[in-house]
């Protein structure tokens, strides 16, 4: 009767893993019970999803590396991993939300989010290919692009890219506070980036010692027509969610990272803590002011709400 704070299926997106071939659930080391999904296995899993009304899904691609290239040419195929699989998801579930990531690194051989030009990464041109990028997931069916690669400017120039091509209703959540963080190391693992990563993404994410900085991150977005905004990693970071939300009257999104999940399943597995951990650590996330929540533990805690 007292709680000041609560949590809901409707709280919850579901982040999935999806790769090329058929009948294949590859398990991911680093992130015990977490899988790479052909197509046909992630619609297996999404009968799941549906019954537990999970209003949402995150999808991440594993691509070919033949496929991958300095430009990360695949991203914008209207016929790439991630298109025909939300294709397939919206033709089996039509109510799903689907959200999906705007950013190159899984498509490229460097690993970065943007395109290295005279060995930097060139934020102008690599608006070029996200734009097309988020237009060909959106053309596929996706109902909210989530551009996660933080290049300046890239908020507008999807905005009016998408508007210009009839999709005006398509929703943005932008990753407008996704710092430079250690705790993705199993995410790159999962999408194949880890080992081709040359260097760091210091130059375009967050730096983690800053805070006010966050704001000025999410005032340009909002300004460029975010609907959304995502703080990320979660945990390391909630006072970056309740700044956000006390300054901004806009839905703010917390990511509670592949690090973050790994190191509590990884406690859990070994008896270090208990399940109830789970919901303690998704409650921080609401008692800072998050409006939802992408978390690995998604079906898991659903089952239980």
């Amino acid at each position: 009767m007292i709680s000041e704070n609560y949590l809901s299926v409707n709280d919850l997106i579901w982040p999935l893993f999806v790769c090329e071939g058929n009948n294949i659930a590859d398990k991911i080391n680093s992130m015990p019970g977490i899988c790479r999904y052909s197509i046909d296995n992630i619609l297996k899993e999404l009968e799941t999803a549906v019954k537990l009304k999970i209003p949402a899904i995150a999808l991440f691609p594993q691509i070919d590396s033949d496929l991958k290239d300095e430009n990360g040419s695949q991203a914008i195929d209207e016929n790439n991993l991630i298109c025909r699989t939300i294709k397939s998801i919206k033709k089996n579930f039509p109510d799903l939300g689907v959200i999906c990531d705007v950013a190159l690194d899984p498509f490229t051989d460097h690993g970065h989010d943007g395109l290295i030009i005279n060995d930097i990464i060139d934020n102008d041109a690599t608006l070029k290919v996200l734009e097309k990028q988020a237009l060909v997931q959106t053309a596929a069916g996706c109902d909210i692009i989530a551009p996660s690669d933080m290049m300046d400017g890239r908020v507008g120039i999807i905005r009016k890219h998408l508007d210009k091509n009839n999709f005006e209703n398509v929703q943005i959540l932008s990753y407008a506070a996704k710092f430079a963080s250690s705790f993705y190391g199993p995410f790159r693992d999962a999408v194949g980036s880890s080992k081709s990563l040359k260097g760091d993404k210091k130059t375009y994410q967050m730096d983690y010692k800053n805070s006010l900085e966050s704001l000025r991150e999410v005032a340009l977005d909002i300004k460029e027509g975010a609907d959304m905004v995502m703080v990320k990693p979660g945990m390391p970071y909630l006072d970056i969610i309740r700044l956000v939300k006390e300054n901004f009257k806009i839905p703010v999104f917390a990511y509670q990272v592949s690090g973050e999940y790994s190191l509590i399943i990884n406690g859990i597995n070994k008896g270090l803590i208990n399940e109830k951990s789970i919901i303690e650590s998704l409650i921080s996330f609401k008692r800072a002011g998050a409006t939802a929540v992408v978390t690995y533990f998604a079906d898991r805690i659903a089952s239980k709400l």
